[in-house]
């Protein structure tokens, strides 16, 4: 059968034209005649009798208007009668579309605008010819509804992130949905979801500071690890008091390394300590010192006052 060769086997269903109850008497002497008319002009009709179809076509015969049994005929040579006998090729390749942008309103209340595109191909030839009208128009029509109706029950955050989640659903309802139509659906991929700009924004926000959070977390988990390890190595070097001194050495060693004339000379903090107690020391002696030379001085003028004063009274008789 050419629906089998097709890709899948062909399935118990059949088209509601497809009886066998006959042509009739009436069909059957019209297709004798037709078939005597054949032989008396054969030169000439058998250009009207033979068909060709290529590869990838299979043609449905239609006989007085019913489907001829055995289903679709082809690829190559077939032979039909010319008054009685019609005809329809059916492509069987794969056929793709594009699924306009659809404004979806999603579960939490976000509107999104998605689009999408999906390939299938025709897998039963006669049904696609008997049971629809156009399997192509209805497949189009049939995958935007079910795109709005999918993500319709989604998040944002699941459309974001589950896209072949999604696109699987939609792919098993499409195919569900076309079957008895003689249409296979093969793919359906989401193409793009466009938020809009406030949206986009905040997100962006939310996602930089996220980061930003994230990063001073790092930095003081890194600090914490440093001080630990400085505080096992302050206590390494207390064990030992040649590893300061190998320590100072290579130090020396990396910076001369670097052709720098600058040396660094280490200072023990104990000498530093005795010399910053010394000058405390005089500087609170001299703070002392003057306020003893401030004292005497007020006590010299206090004197001098009192001594004018009596010389003054005692001149007064």
């Amino acid at each position: 059968m050419a629906d089998q060769e097709a890709g899948h086997p062909q399935k118990s269903r059949r088209p509601p034209d497809d009886v066998d109850s006959g042509l009739g008497v009436c069909g059957w002497i019209l297709v004798i005649t037709s078939l005597v008319f054949t032989v008396l002009t054969f030169p000439i009709s058998i250009w009207m009798c033979i068909k060709i179809i290529k590869e990838y076509e299979r043609a449905i015969i239609f006989r007085l208007g019913r489907i001829l049994k055995g289903g679709a005929k082809g690829p190559g040579l077939f032979f039909v009668l010319p008054c009685t006998d019609s005809f329809i090729k059916v492509d069987m390749r794969t056929i793709s579309f594009d699924i306009p942008p659809q404004e979806i309103l999603t579960k939490d209340s976000v509107t999104v605008n998605v689009d999408g595109v999906v390939y299938y191909r025709v897998q039963n030839a006669t049904l696609a010819v008997a049971n629809i009208t156009n399997a192509d128009s209805a497949t189009r029509l049939l995958a935007q509804t079910t795109l709005r109706n999918v993500l319709g029950t989604k998040n944002l955050s699941e459309i974001l992130s589950d896209r072949e989640e999604i696109a699987h659903l939609m792919q098993v309802t499409l195919d569900e949905a076309t079957d008895d139509w003689g249409i296979k659906v093969e793919r359906v991929e989401i193409k793009d979801v466009k938020l809009p700009v406030q949206l986009q924004r905040a997100m962006a926000a939310e996602a930089e500071a996220a980061r930003e959070a994230r990063a001073k977390v790092i930095a003081a988990e890194g600090e914490m690890n440093a001080s630990r390890a400085l505080k096992e190595a302050s206590m390494v070097i207390t064990e030992s008091p040649a590893a300061l001194q190998l320590r100072y050495l290579q130090t020396l060693t990396t910076i001369a390394a670097e052709k720098n004339s600058t040396i660094v000379f280490p200072l023990p903090i104990n000498i530093l300590q005795g010399l910053i107690e010394k000058a405390n020391k005089r500087r609170s002696g001299c703070f002392m010192g003057k306020t003893r030379q401030a004292s005497t001085s007020t006590e010299s003028d206090t004197f001098k006052i009192w001594d004018e004063a009596v010389e003054l009274k005692c001149q007064d008789p």
